[in-house]
C-alpha cells in the first residue's frame, strides 16, 4: 500500500535526472504530504521523456466523475494486467513517479495509529511504478494516474504487507516502453529501504511541513 508520500526534488533537478522535458504546470515542491487525488510529479513517453503533472488517483474510463468512487491509488501487481480499470494502461501507459519517501502505519496496544517513514538506502529518489490515463467527459479532462504496488518481501513485511513497486535506474527505459517488451518482470520487490517512525502529525492530510518526515 501506498498512501501518502513525500517529494522534495526540485522540478529542474527531476528532469535532469530522468531526462525529462518538464511542462509548465508542475506541483510546487517540496511537499511532504502528497495525499490521493493531489497533483504528482510523472515522467512518461510522449514522442520523448515528459515530466508532467498528474492526478494521483487513476480514473477508468467509464467513470462518471473524478468523485466517481474511492480513488484508484494503487494498482496490484499480481492482477493489474487482468482488471479492466488498468489492462490497457499497464500495456501501453507506464509512467515513473519520483518520490523522497513514502508513510505506513501500525497500531500500538491501545490501537493508535503510529506512522513511519520509509525511505531508499541509496542516495536520491525512489521511482515508483505507475500507470496513466486520460480521462474526459463533459468538458473535464483529467491525466490520472496510480502506483504499482507487490507484496512486500523482507524487513518492510514488518510495517505492512503491500509496498509500492521500485523501479532502478537501468530499468526506467524499459519501464517506460523505450526498450520493447519485459516490463512485467519488473513488478517485483527490488529496493533495500530504511524507515524510522515520525510525528502523528501527518495522520492528517492537511498538515505540511519537513518535520513531517523527521524522526522521533
Amino acid at each position: 500500500m501506498c498512501g501518502r508520500f513525500a517529494i522534495t526534488l526540485p522540478p529542474d533537478a527531476m528532469a535532469q535526472l530522468f531526462s525529462a522535458l518538464p511542462a509548465n504546470d508542475l506541483p510546487p515542491v517540496p511537499n511532504y504530504n502528497v495525499c490521493p487525488t493531489d497533483p504528482v510529479h510523472a515522467i512518461l513517453v510522449e514522442g520523448e521523456r515528459r515530466l508532467q503533472s498528474l492526478r494521483w488517483g487513476f480514473l477508468p474510463h467509464w467513470a462518471k466523475s473524478p468523485t466517481d468512487g474511492p480513488p484508484l491509488i494503487n494498482a496490484r501487481a499480481e492482477t493489474v494486467a487482468e482488471k479492466p480499470a488498468f489492462r490497457d494502461a499497464i500495456r501501453a501507459r507506464r509512467c515513473l513517479i519520483p518520490a523522497d519517501g513514502y508513510f505506513e502505519w501500525t497500531k500500538d496496544a491501545e490501537g493508535n495509529r503510529l506512522p513511519w517513514f520509509i525511505r531508499p538506502e541509496h542516495e536520491g529518489p525512489f521511482a515508483f511504478a505507475g500507470l496513466w490515463q486520460d480521462w474526459e467527459r463533459d468538458g473535464q479532462a483529467i491525466r490520472a494516474c496510480a502506483i504499482v504496488t507487490c507484496a512486500a518481501v523482507g524487513a518492510p513485511e514488518a510495517l505492512h504487507h503491500r509496498m509500492p513497486v521500485v523501479v532502478k535506474p537501468q530499468d526506467w527505459a524499459l519501464w517506460l516502453g523505450e526498450e520493447g517488451k519485459g516490463a512485467a518482470r519488473l513488478m517485483q520487490p527490488t529496493e533495500t529501504v530504511t524507515w524510522h517512525r515520525v510525528g502523528r502529525d501527518v495522520n492528517s492530510n492537511r498538515s505540511e511541513g519537513a518535520g513531517l518526515i523527521a524522526p522521533v
